[in-house]
């Protein structure tokens, strides 16, 4: 097992990944349906010819850059499991810090019954995260995509939400018409926010195999933010809190254009764990 592990990470590490021995680990814990320790306590242990076959073919995905989570279907968010596939966008610890704001603000709501649209469904992260760890709240999430609903749907079921989730498919606000309008209590997305011309010059996990829709935030990057900045006064009560998470250097942009509708206050910047300002948050 350590000698297949030891190649593993030498191939891996040829493709400049970023971190080879934690893809190698993962991926041979995924084969072997054992927690990492496992690894450490059992280093001598023999694979099987089946195991070792499996690993193999892993391995070989990963050298060709796809995502370890998309080969192994999971990827853990908030201290929920998720499961992931080709077509929809992997959850990132970046997205945690958007969630974590919007638990807070609804946290100081006491008991009051929470309305919460998300826009981009995606895995169902944040819909699924928020429904859980807000008591109180019933969330409607929207994508366009067919396979997002979908992923979206059953991530809730294994996180014993999907009772408090109405899954919409549809493009942005579309699906809330005649059904929302004035009703909503929070309003959070994580929009495609990558300018179209650099797409292609991401990292091969990314433009090769996440899906397209879920990273063109048009020209600027800035597209999404512009029409639900518009809309977002159409369907979100008055005092309701919106939440977006954004690109690295794109915070202030995006509060520029929330200053010019001039209709929302207390527009914050909100920095990840790297300084970053990864959050643009405001009340209507």
């Amino acid at each position: 097992m350590q000698d297949a592990l030891k190649l593993a990470v030498e191939r891996i590490e040829r493709t400049n990944a970023v971190t080879p021995l934690l893809d190698a680990e993962v991926l041979l814990c995924h084969v072997l349906k054992k927690e990492r320790l496992f690894l450490y306590t059992h280093r001598n242990k023999s694979l099987s010819e089946e195991a070792f076959k499996a690993f193999e073919e892993f391995v070989e995905k990963r050298i060709a850059g796809m995502p370890v989570q998309y080969i192994v279907k999971k990827q853990e968010f908030m201290g929920l499991d998720f499961y992931v596939e080709e077509g929809v966008l992997i959850p990132r610890p970046d997205t945690e810090i958007l969630v974590e704001a919007v638990i807070k603000w609804a946290n100081n709501r006491k008991n009051d019954n929470i309305t919460i649209v998300d826009i981009g469904t995606g895995s169902g992260a944040i819909t699924v995260s928020l429904a859980k760890y807000i008591k109180n709240a019933f969330v409607y999430s929207i994508d366009i995509s067919r396979r997002a609903i979908t992923i979206g749907k059953k991530n809730a079921v294994s996180n014993g939400v999907a009772e408090k989730i109405e899954f919409l498919e549809g493009d942005l606000f579309t699906p809330l018409k005649n059904k929302l309008e004035g009703k909503v209590d929070i309003l959070v997305s994580n929009p495609p926010y990558i300018p179209k011309e650099e797409i292609d010059k991401l990292q091969i996990e990314v433009k090769k195999y996440e899906p397209r829709l879920a990273l063109d935030g048009g020209t600027d990057g800035l597209d999404f933010y512009r029409r639900i900045i518009d809309e977002a006064p159409f369907f979100v009560k008055k005092g309701g809190y919106i939440a977006l998470e954004v690109g690295h250097d794109q915070a202030e942009l995006v509060k520029e254009l929330m200053e010019n509708k001039g209709l929302y206050t207390e527009i914050n910047k909100i920095k990840d764990l790297a300084g970053i300002e990864r959050v643009v948050v405001a009340t209507l």
